[in-house]
């Protein structure tokens, strides 16, 4: 009796706590999928979206992207190289076993490992020390001052736990490797892993143990991947599901329209553009032999100014994009608003730019894209691809799902593609360092996937990191975006605006880097 009664004022306690909402199950739908639950194994925004409501890093954010501790209560730096974080105590991980400072170390190794796709996030690391259970420092290779905002999207698992089930490195989803952590998962977060379908569904469960708070009175998600449009908004109006993203643009005022549905819309920090192989003296997929049309500037230019991007705005993406002229959006801090402007759309220009370069008949190419992770990204790539045949760049475009797109881009296994990023940081020298610098063995430029270099600008991403002056700090960006838009070391597009869409019972955070943390949905 007396465990009844305790049971009943912890559940009518939890009920007050979330305003009177009784504990409920959650339902979401997204057109991708969480592709493992290894948090290490792909750096990507849905993935660490869905994982980070089971893992956590040491610095997080809170509802208005500001940082927030979570498995660090404090941090400082203690000198120009090192930073001290001071750990949460009494923190379990979900099998019960405590969090300590051997995790912590454990974890940024393991991020930092061969096949791990963070060693972006964990590369200015030179050291990672426990000094007692509840501290560790870190030791950079230089000052770097936004070493807390990196660390925002680095998970921290548990090392026992890691060893136990022989997944001690990371999950390498270029090579599809997979071990015990692709499929299970033991964090400190607010929901626990309860069911794992891959490719059909994945539950998760509320942590009760918890340490912090909740605001949610949702005690179960069922996570789906509906990569059809046309069924996962069915799903959504006949009350399958509760909560979808991303909407599909047509259906925007019909959502809009049901007096039981809503739409939630809002900027997003993603930058959509297109990557060209300069790394190969001839392309994986083209009928020119023996040397590559993508090392010529001219060639680049010429695919730029070939794109029609107010009408890819105005008809495939119906306005619900903003054109851009660089990699990052006004959002992310060092944007350089006067060089947000795009080279003009001129078909003349690129044919005479071709027939410059060598090739006044054009040229074949491979041309690959997703289908299921970005807005509309299978019709814009066609309108690309229908772009560029009208200046004589026949594009052999071949679209798939993500699952199987992002293992072959990340191995560098196209010539021309799409691809979408959204700084981590929030910051520019994420994608400098990530996108644009010459890749190397430690991490830089990991996601520079057609291999774009010049010496010049990865000097000034060395600057950048280390200078600690704001204002000088933000012309070493300048000069490092301009270095890169004039070489045209790749084709931006835009920056695409969000979409989601629910019942009208539910309580949703959306923020602007598309993660959706369950631990802020209410169900009334």
């Amino acid at each position: 009796m007396m465990k009844t009664l305790r049971s009943t004022l912890l559940a009518l306690a939890f009920a007050l706590a979330c305003g009177t909402a009784a504990a409920a199950t959650l339902r979401v739908a997204n057109q991708g999928e969480a592709l493992s639950m290894d948090p290490h194994s792909l750096n990507e925004s849905l993935q660490l979206s869905f994982t980070g409501n089971i893992y956590e890093p040491l610095v997080g954010r809170d509802k208005q992207l500001q940082l927030t501790p979570l498995l660090a209560t404090r941090w400082t730096q203690t000198s120009p190289n090192v930073w001290r974080f001071e750990l949460r105590r009494n923190v379990k991980f979900h099998d019960g076993s405590p969090f300590t400072a051997d995790d912590v170390v454990f974890s940024l190794q393991r991020a930092s490992a061969e096949g791990s796709d963070l060693r972006t996030f964990t590369a200015p690391i030179r050291a990672v020390r426990k000094v007692d259970p509840h501290t560790v420092e870190l030791e950079t290779d230089q000052p770097f001052s936004i070493l807390p905002s990196v660390l925002s999207n680095v998970y921290i698992m548990s090392q026992r736990w890691c060893e136990q089930h022989r997944a001690e490195r990371p999950v390498d989803r270029r090579k599809g490797v997979e071990n015990a952590a692709s499929f299970r998962a033991n964090g400190t977060g607010p929901f626990r892993l309860k069911e794992r379908q891959p490719g059909t569904r994945t539950v998760l469960a509320r942590n009760g143990a918890y340490w912090g708070k909740v605001d949610s009175n949702v005690d179960e998600v069922v996570f789906t991947p509906i990569a059809n449009d046309g069924t996962r908004v069915a799903a959504l109006l006949s009350g399958e599901i509760d909560v979808m993203e991303p909407v599909p643009l047509q259906d925007i005022d019909r959502i809009k329209a049901n007096p039981q549905l809503k739409v939630l819309q809002g900027p997003e920090m993603r930058t959509v553009f297109l990557v060209m192989d300069q790394m190969r003296d001839e392309l994986l997929s083209s009928n020119v032999k023996g040397k590559n049309p993508f090392k010529d500037k001219r060639v680049r230019q010429a695919v730029y100014q070939a794109i029609d991007i107010d009408t890819i705005k105005t008809q495939v993406m119906r306005n619900a994009a903003t054109p851009t002229g660089l990699l990052v959006a006004p959002a992310v801090h060092g944007f350089a608003p006067d060089l947000n402007k795009r080279l003009p759309y001129d078909p003349d220009a690129s044919r005479r730019l071709l027939s410059e370069a060598g090739y006044p008949s054009g040229f074949e190419v491979g041309m690959n894209c997703p289908n299921d992770r970005f807005l509309n990204d299978g019709e814009i790539c066609q309108a690309v691809a229908a772009n560029l045949a009208r200046v004589g760049i026949k594009a052999q475009l071949q679209t798939e799902s993500k699952a199987t797109y992002f293992p072959k881009v990340l191995k560098r296994n196209g010539s021309l593609f799409m691809f979408g990023w959204t700084p981590a940081t929030y910051d520019a020298h994420n994608p400098l360092s990530s996108l644009m610098a010459t890749p190397n063995d430690k991490g830089q430029g990991q996601f520079n996937l057609g291999g774009y270099s010049n010496p010049k600008l990865d000097a000034l991403v060395q600057k950048v990191q280390s200078e600690t002056d704001d204002a000088r700090r933000n012309q070493l960006i300048r000069e490092a975006f301009k270095l890169h838009q004039d070489d045209i070391g790749h084709v931006p597009l835009h920056q695409q605006s969000l979409a989601w869409a629910a019942k009208k019972n539910i309580e949703l955070v959306q923020l602007p880097d598309n993660f959706m943390f369950y631990k802020w949905v209410v169900v009334k």
